[in-house]
Order: structure tokens, then sequence, then C-alpha cells
């Protein structure tokens, strides 16, 4: 009896032990965040070269508070970093294509962390189109191709939008809030609250938290050392060397053609997501790309 209490009595003491260094890790690390705000917090920023009003109180904690939860998601904030490797270089040259600002990255991140993500509502992909928007933009969406899973593809949609967002609020970060809450919700807004600035409109929950998201995001992803991420050149994701097959015909089975490419039917699913079906199903004989990946598996 005195043998099992004195291993309950060393099993409590271990567990102790367990938990208080738990909390001096968890402790160091918040110590290390959160210890004033001249630590972290930026004296300047702006989104898309349009100014940040810190000096007003509410804008300036509504960012602190965006940095430091994003700060504090480990490995969510992470697993973005490694991504950004990858998706960046496709996203970035179709940004400047259309003379979108390059901080329009940023909202793709916050939308999905840059998965081809699927939301309760029906959006999907890494912008986050639902379908009728991508149809009326033009993009393909049905059972066998849907064209939001495509990233080139999604990321001009998203680029054709922000024009017209720009070109209707006079401002990229008003065109940005409206890619959340639309630009009717946006513009009733502004008419009722009688302002013309996203500083100075009271909005819904999302959308007043959905620039400082992005801003905070842009901030920890260009100075990840100040904000505790470290991360080794060999640990970023990339993009594989690719080669590009153009299909303008059906294909009845996708497991036999990706044979036929030298490669299996996962590969092919991962590299062109945008299939969705076993098959490609097309007989208009419209012309599809379809991405081989010469190494990498």
């Amino acid at each position: 009896m005195n043998r099992i209490k004195k291993i309950s009595t060393i099993a409590s003491i271990v567990l102790a032990s367990g938990l208080l260094i738990y909390a001096t890790s968890t402790e160091t690390k918040n110590k290390i965040t959160h210890e004033g705000s001249a630590q972290y917090f930026p004296t300047s920023i702006d989104f898309a070269g349009e100014q940040t009003p810190l000096q007003i109180s509410d804008v300036r904690e509504r960012l602190d508070k965006e940095l430091l939860i994003n700060a504090n998601l480990d490995a969510t904030t992470l697993l973005i970093m490694k991504r950004a490797n990858r998706a960046f270089p496709v996203i970035e040259p179709i940004l400047k294509k259309y003379n979108i600002p390059d901080d329009f990255k940023y909202l793709a991140v916050i939308e999905s962390n840059l998965t081809n993500a699927v939301s309760p509502a029906g959006a999907r992909g890494v912008w986050q189109f639902m379908p009728d928007t991508a149809r009326q933009i033009g993009m393909e969406v049905n059972d066998v191709v849907d064209e939001r899973y495509s990233l080139e593809k999604s990321t001009e949609a998203a680029c054709k939008y922000l024009l017209d967002a720009k070109a209707k609020f006079g401002s990229w970060t008003l065109a940005a809030a409206s890619y959340n809450a639309g630009m009717n919700g946006v513009n009733k807004q502004i008419e009722m609250q009688k302002v013309s600035t996203y500083y100075d409109l009271m909005l819904n929950e999302e959308t007043s938290r959905y620039v400082f998201r992005i801003l905070a995001l842009k901030e920890i992803m260009k100075s990840p050392d100040k904000y505790g991420f470290t991360v080794n050149a060999d640990e970023l994701y990339v993009n594989l060397p690719t080669r590009k097959l153009d299909i303008d015909s059906s294909i009845t089975d996708l497991a036999t053609f990706a044979k036929s490419q030298g490669i299996n039917y996962k590969i092919l699913k991962i590299h062109n997501p945008w299939l969705r079906d076993k098959k490609l199903v097309n007989v208009s004989g419209k012309k599809y790309q379809i991405d081989i990946p010469l190494n990498g598996y």
C-alpha cells in the first residue's frame, strides 16, 4: 500500500512539474509576443498605398487585436507562410497584369489560408467565390469542372471584381472590404452613415475585422522574426515543374489518362484540383490546360 502511495506521489510531482514547464514556456512565449507595443506594433502601416490611421484609438486597438491573435496562431500562421512560397509566385504576376496592388495577395491569405477551402455557405477555392458570382465573372462551375479551384483562373476573376470595386468606391481599402460584404452592402452603409472611408464605418463584426486581418498577416509575413516565426528555406512548400497539356475533347477515365502520362490519379488531381469528377466531359471542344508534373512524385 505504501509503495502504491509513493508511486502516486511521484506521478503527481511529475504531472505538476510538466504543467509548470508548460506554463512557463507559454508565459515566456506570450511575454516575447506581448511585451510592450514597441516590441511588435508598427509605427505606420498601409494597405495598397492607403495609410491606416493609427492615430484613431479604435483603429489602433483593432489592428493590435489581429496582430496578437495571428502571431499566436502558431501552426496556422506557420503553414500559411510555407504555402505562400508556393501560391504567391502564381498570384503576384496576375495581380501585376491587372494593375492590382500586390497587397491583395494577403486578402487571399485571410480568405482561405491559401488552401482550396470550402465554406459552409458554398464558397470555394483560394479566393472563396460563391458559384453564382464565379459564373458571372466568367468561370466554369459544375460537377465536372470547377474553375474556382484553379489558382490562376480564380485570381484573374478576383482581379476583375476588385477593379470594378475600385472604380465604384475610389479606394482599394473599400474594394477589399466589399470583397467580404459585397459592393451593395458597403455602399449602403456609406450612404446611411454619411462617411467615405473604411476606417470611419461601423460594419458587422466580420467586415470590421476584415481589412485589419489583411494588415496583420501582411505585417507578420513581411517581418516573421519580429513575431517569433522562423522558417528555413528548405521548409517552404514549392511549386513543382510541370508541362501543360492542351485538351479539347472528353476524357472518359482520368485514372487511365493519368497512367498514360506517367503519373497516377492522385497526382493528377493534386495538380489539377479543378477537375471535379472521374472523367472530363467536353462536348463543346473547349480547350483546357492540364498540368502534368515533371518530378516530385
